[in-house]
């Protein structure tokens, strides 16, 4: 009998009887079922390294902060209102970055949250498809700008365009940093918002069109308050983003440690008080060295309080179509 090469294997011209193509059909289903473990594991081993990744870096904050922490007492670490661990005479008080990360995300929010949410409804409701198709992409290439290349427009363009209506505003300020950290936020908020409302059936919508609804209308007393988890979603990852900013902060806010929340001051965040102490000017194991765990587990546990905070929305708010 001929035979009919393949790249695969020779398929012979006789006809396969019934055992035969069983036996074959379970080759290949034995070869599937291996295929799709191998790309389980594959799977599984990602999952476990960001898993990993993080218990690692809880375990050397809280290792690090141990050690801090038998030198410097928690209530002193709170309680001062004075943070100059770089001093002779050496003062602890986390209070004052605080204070600085609190008022510089104060600002950043106060342009993100409003401009991201009317950007998303506009995006969801109004816009035409290819003016979304155009705008949305132009708009998440915010996010991708260096934040050191933000922070010097901060410095050098919206610090002296602000010292026009407020002369006295210092060069280094919490505002235009918070200001120039907002407009880098607004993509965070607005793409997510955005996606939550176009989740939104379009029965809702058709329903407060039939009982005389506008389309401002509609968007604002009924998709948004059903997709509602999804925003409250956005803005704690525009929180979370904005507490964790450092590089525009670094450059334009000052980093100098005052306990302040008037964003017309300049100020030191737990970020750019990180990224100060991490250039190499103190010695490895020493106390001031040791503050940037500290600080960095402060900053940890603020970010965890806020991601749980939206666990929290998105469970008591979430809408089930």
């Amino acid at each position: 009998m001929s035979a009919i090469t393949t790249p695969d294997r020779i398929v012979s011209s006789v006809p396969m009887t019934g055992d035969a193509r069983l036996a074959e059909l379970a080759q290949m289903k034995a070869a599937r079922k291996r295929k799709d473990k191998v790309i389980e594991a594959v799977l599984l081993l990602a999952a476990c390294v960001s898993v990993f990744t993080t218990l690692a870096i809880v375990y050397i904050l809280v290792k690090e902060s141990v050690v801090f922490f038998s030198h410097v007492p928690l209530w002193t670490f709170l309680s001062d209102t004075q943070w100059t661990p770089l001093f002779d005479d050496a003062h602890f008080g986390i209070a004052v970055l605080l204070s600085g990360t609190l008022s510089s995300s104060l600002v950043a929010l106060a342009i993100a949250i409003p401009l991201g949410t009317i950007i998303a409804i506009y995006l969801s409701e109004f816009a035409g498809y290819r003016t979304r198709e155009v705008l949305k992409p132009v708009l998440e290439l915010l996010s991708g700008i260096p934040t050191i290349i933000y922070g010097f427009f901060a410095l050098l363009v919206v610090t002296p365009l602000i010292q026009k209506i407020y002369p006295d505003l210092p060069t280094f300020n919490i505002l235009s940093a918070g200001i120039v950290m907002g407009i880098m936020i607004i993509p965070y908020v607005s793409s997510l918002s955005e996606d939550a409302m176009r989740a939104v059936p379009m029965s809702l919508r058709e329903g407060a069109y039939a009982m005389g609804s506008t389309r401002f209308q509609t968007a604002t007393r009924v998709v948004v308050p059903a997709a509602f988890s999804g925003i409250a979603s956005a803005y704690i990852l525009g929180i979370s983003r904005a507490v964790g900013e450092t590089m525009i902060l670094a450059v334009a806010a000052g980093m100098q440690p005052n306990l302040t929340l008037n964003p017309l001051e300049p100020a030191a965040t737990i970020t750019s008080y990180i990224v100060q102490v991490a250039l190499g000017d103190l010695p490895h194991g020493s106390v001031g060295y040791q503050t940037i765990f500290a600080a960095g587990l402060t900053l940890m546990l603020l970010t965890l309080m806020f991601n749980l905070l939206g666990y929290w929305l998105r469970r008591k708010f979430r809408e089930a179509y």
